[in-house]
């Protein structure tokens, strides 16, 4: 099991550039609204993309999807761990928790 993060930890963590955050729903949810300077990467393009995404395979990783009930953030931060990434932990609340805290979410939907 992924080690966790807990939404307040995860904020400092943002806050102080010393985490790179992974958003395991992808496409339109992720251009919709993911957490600040977050990665789109789903389980089915970690194998291609995560060497690109994340060269530092000792760097600390944080993957979400939207709330516990989702299991994208835990395949995802499955198979980083399969590749050899060291430092991976699930903020297992999701994006739902971090919107209902009132903490701010980037956009990628132009108008």
């Amino acid at each position: 099991m992924t080690a966790l993060i807990t939404r307040d930890e995860l904020k400092a963590a943002i806050d102080a550039g010393e985490v790179t955050v992974v958003d395991a729903l992808g496409g339109d949810y992720y251009a919709q609204q993911h957490l600040p300077g977050a990665v789109a990467l789903i389980e089915s393009e970690v194998d291609a993309r995560a060497a690109a995404l994340l060269p530092d395979r000792d760097a600390a990783i944080v993957t979400y999807c939207s709330n516990p009930a989702c299991p994208n953030s835990q395949a995802v931060a499955n198979r980083l761990a399969a590749l050899g990434y060291t430092n991976v932990r699930k903020y297992r609340e999701g994006i739902q928790d971090w919107v209902e805290a009132g903490l701010p979410v980037e956009t990628s939907v132009t108008v």
